[in-house]
């Protein structure tokens, strides 16, 4: 599967921003979907996830980020609001199985392929 994420950018604090992951090669819907964040200097990190209609967040993010995939379209979204300094950070789609569980969809080892991340800053 290959990966292509845009939709970062420099939006101010309490913006809202909508990343987006497009997918190529094998079948989309056979994976579980997920995002994860990398701030400078820190390990990347867990933020979302999306398996069949289950989706999942980190506690960071839950209530001001929305996961959503369209399989038609082979692609999945990230509803960013009500943004923050600390939000700011590359942004990476990545898929995993599809038999992925829960706790294993927070784990960076879980996922098989990774796009190339997109930027979002977000300024106080």
């Amino acid at each position: 599967v290959q990966l292509q994420a845009c939709g970062g950018g420099l939006v101010q604090a309490g913006g809202s921003l909508r990343l987006s992951c497009a997918a190529s090669g094998r079948t989309f819907s056979n994976y579980a979907m997920g995002w994860f964040r990398q701030a400078p200097g820190k390990e990347r990190q867990f933020v979302a996830a999306i398996r069949l209609t289950n989706t999942y967040y980190a506690s960071s993010v839950k209530g001001r980020f929305t996961i959503s995939r369209d399989n038609a379209k082979r692609a999945v979204s990230l509803q960013i609001n009500s943004l923050k300094p600390e939000d700011t950070a590359v942004y990476f789609c990545a898929a995993a199985p599809i038999t992925a569980i829960q706790s294993l969809l927070m784990t960076i080892t879980s996922y098989d392929y990774w796009g190339q991340g997109t930027q979002v800053t977000v300024s106080s």
